[in-house]
């Protein structure tokens, strides 16, 4: 298998570097070297392999990779804001070989048509991206011809496990609020609603990441000696012959030297939405003003990198219930199972995400008038006419996200509205140099001046409280997981089953006043990244790459990840990364005349 953490001699010149091995990098290798078998690849990766690691293939064991000091991820800290009460947030991307595919909550969800139409960028429409997204994957449910793939890597099922009561109850209280169940919300033309849950996970239960499914296999077959994997080796620059990419500049985790590799055709940053800004800015290439206050020197004025950063942003919100244990996944989380026992003798839980069901979910009418004027002009000019455009996004999940210890023993589930084209913008740039400089990021959340993003969660919060009283399986919200309302008020906690007048609440302008308070001390990042190396037809309307993924100013480089969105899309992301992916080694094929 040819995966080094040091690299050989004969291999610092190859055709390709791909610096990136995440959900986008892996698949562009792994297509370029089926294209031609004489271009040698070479994917440059910061973290380690993860093969065949337990914590990361067993879906019931993802939440050990998300906190910060997981060894499989990259927190990137961003500065403290007024606007989400003077904190810090963290905002994690992946940071091992199949990137972000390899640690996320595995939901299988795909953007709206409206969303890559709205890009008006040719080749890049929602009919040419359903293809790609159709190309990857393999789906084991019941759909419609030509609405999901079936002969691709990426499997997708329900894996081995469930909790059907749940799923069941869930979906019957969304649908007592007003939304009905979609037997499919994720063909892209499916509008509005709520459906059981399928899963980036196999019908045996295992992950499916792209490093598994795309380069894996190639690497193991006797069939690929041309592609070639660099593994714990940060990229530092792109390297240069006057305007065009001959190499990348590279520094191993087990040393402080610094190492160059060269590339005979072309060099592809996919770095992610957070790395790969920076990677151009180390290179030189950026807005001319911040490359000369880091020191860096110019290459290229390109203005747009490392602005307009956009993410989802998310609540979670917390509920007891009267779930059996085995209905929920508190008993792994909290420890009391013993997970070794569970791995040896390969327990169907272990496929289990946690997740059953998912809504994308709209407004009425009268709710968009109650949110004022400022929101109605926003859904004006974002969402009419733009039927399939849900406002938020909600995931129910069998278990208790937060701190263990701050429950006593028991089951319970969570619910977690996140908002899907917020108004708010953030930016990401270096401040140095070097690999070790740390970024200067701010992730902009909440901080557009007429509050939109923020009514969004209010209105959010009312709903998803609204379904989970609804369900049969509650028993009270969990107190310290909601917005601190007085205690005369309808809004406060319940303990027990809701009855009655339970379902509805009245809340006063107080209470969406500690609601709003609530959304600014605990809003947090659904790590689904974006729009930080924009694609665009025009740079100077913030464009860093063109149609072709094509760097402007330089040749023979192009970025390909999460950061070359136009625009925000209402879904989980790892779909598109991987499209992206898929669709980038076709454009790349045909750019270098590969055989195919």
């Amino acid at each position: 298998m040819a995966i080094y953490t040091s690299l050989p001699a004969e291999l610092q010149e190859v055709d390709v570097i791909i610096a990136g091995g995440g959900s986008a990098g892996c698949i562009i290798a792994a297509r370029l070297s089926d294209a031609d078998p004489g271009l040698s690849i070479l994917v440059v990766e910061g973290g380690a392999s993860n093969q065949n690691i337990p914590s990361l293939s067993h879906p019931a064991l993802f939440l050990s990779n998300l906190g910060p000091n997981s060894n499989y991820n990259i927190c990137y800290k961003a500065k403290a804001s007024a606007d989400l009460a003077d904190r810090e947030l963290e905002v994690l991307a992946g940071g091992v070989l199949g990137g972000g595919s390899s640690i996320n909550l595995m939901v299988y969800s795909r953007p709206q048509r409206s969303d890559f139409d709205a890009w008006s960028i040719p080749g890049w429409s929602a009919d040419e991206m359903l293809m790609y997204m159709n190309k990857l994957e393999t789906y084991h449910g019941s759909h419609s011809i030509g609405s999901h793939g079936q002969n691709g890597p990426m499997q997708v099922s329900r894996g081995r496990f469930g909790s059907r009561r749940f799923q069941d109850d869930f979906l019957t209280a969304v649908d007592a609020t007003g939304w009905h169940e979609v037997h499919d919300l994720q063909t892209m033309d499916a509008t509005i609603g709520a459906q059981a849950a399928m899963r980036w996970v196999d019908l045996e239960g295992r992950r499916q990441d792209t490093a598994h499914q795309y380069l894996f296999p190639r690497l193991n077959d006797g069939r690929h000696s041309n592609l070639h994997v660099l593994l714990q080796s940060r990229v530092r620059r792109v390297l240069f012959d006057a305007k065009r990419a001959v190499g990348i500049e590279y520094q191993p985790s087990q040393t402080q030297t610094l190492s160059s590799l060269k590339a005979r055709k072309m060099v592809i940053i996919s770095c992610g939405a957070l790395g790969s800004p920076l990677v151009l800015e180390r290179s030189g290439i950026g807005n001319p003003d911040i490359l000369r206050s880091a020191g860096v020197p110019i290459v290229a004025d390109v203005p747009g990198v490392g602005s307009h950063y956009q993410d989802h942003q998310v609540m979670c919100y917390a509920y007891k219930s009267c779930l059996k244990p085995e209905e929920t996944m508190d008993a792994i989380w909290s420890g009391r199972l013993d997970t070794e026992g569970l791995i040896h003798h390969n327990e169907r839980i272990l496929s289990w995400n946690a997740v059953d069901a998912y809504c994308k979910l709209r407004p009425s009418d009268a709710d968009i008038t109650s949110l004022g004027p400022a929101f109605q002009n926003e859904w004006v000019k974002e969402y009419q006419g733009r039927e399939d455009r849900p406002l938020m996004l909600i995931t129910p999940a069998c278990g208790f996200y937060g701190d263990r210890a701050s429950v006593p023993k028991g089951q319970y589930y969570c619910i977690a509205p996140f908002s899907t084209y917020p108004v708010s913008r953030g930016e990401i740039h270096i401040t140095g140099p070097g690999l070790e400089d740390v970024p200067d990021f701010s992730t902009g959340f909440l901080s557009d001046p007429e509050n939109v993003d923020l009514k969004q969660h209010i209105w959010a919060y009312k709903i998803q409280r609204r379904i989970a009283r609804r369900m049969e399986i509650f028993r009270g919200e969990v107190a310290h997981m909601h917005p601190e309302f007085s205690p005369g008020s309808q809004a406060a906690c319940i303990d027990g089953p809701a009855v009655g007048s339970a379902y509805e609440i009245s809340y006063s302008h107080e209470d969406d006043e500690v609601i709003a308070q609530w959304v600014r001390k605990n809003l947090s990042s659904t790590w689904h990244s974006q729009g930080t190396c924009r694609m665009s037809l025009v740079r100077e309307q913030g464009g860093v790459v063109d149609a072709d993924l094509n760097v402007y100013g330089i040749e023979r480089l192009k970025v390909a990840d999460l950061s070359i969105l136009p625009g925000n899309v209402g879904c989980n992301t790892n779909s598109v990364a991987m499209a992206i992916g898929e669709k980038a080694a076709d454009i790349i094929i045909l750019e270098l005349d590969l055989e195919t």
